[in-house]
């Protein structure tokens, strides 16, 4: 067994999860009520990597947030939903983040198996993310492409998570 683990995120997660976003995504804040409304709105979609240490504690060693949205329509950084929309067709990865220690430990791969199991049990066909840090490739290669049908309310949304972000979406089977 993989030592390396998602679980569900609770609330006392937070302070951990704005450490970490401070560690990894240097250039992309997000307030706290933001991961703070993610997680309210939609518990299921939110995780913690962790590992036990040696001697036996937990350390959180990453976070993921995933809600509904509609395709094409990626949700501007740093903003609250309010509500979740009832229109969504797609699983949106909205941010994941591991610390450098957690890079190539499976937890990629193990997030992405979680992606498709939640698309599939709330009935959502799709999967999309936006690509920032050069991760185009990495999502590439999970079988995520470039989803080019963005509309201009959906740029300007893009736009907020700077040069070189791609939207990319998958269908989930």
């Amino acid at each position: 067994m993989n030592p390396y683990q998602w679980r569900p995120m609770k609330a006392a997660d937070l302070p951990q999860v704005m450490d970490i976003a401070a560690q990894v995504h240097v250039g992309y804040y997000e307030a706290p009520e933001v991961f703070a409304e993610r997680l309210s709105l939609f518990p299921q979609g939110c995780r913690i990597a962790w590992l036990r240490d040696l001697s036996g504690a937990a350390v959180v060693l990453g976070y993921a947030f995933m809600h509904p949205t509609r395709r094409g329509h990626p949700p501007a950084l740093n903003q609250l939903l309010h509500v979740i929309d009832e229109q969504a067709d797609c699983l949106h990865l909205h941010d994941v983040a591991l610390l450098p220690q957690a890079r190539g430990s499976g937890l990629g791969l193990a997030l992405i198996q979680e992606i498709y199991h939640l698309g599939r049990a709330t009935a959502l066909p799709c999967a999309t993310l936006v690509a920032v840090h050069e991760s185009g490739g990495y999502w590439h290669n999970a079988g995520f492409e470039d989803d080019l049908e963005v509309p201009p309310q959906g740029l300007d949304a893009l736009a907020g998570y700077g040069d070189g972000a791609r939207y990319m979406s998958k269908l989930i089977r």
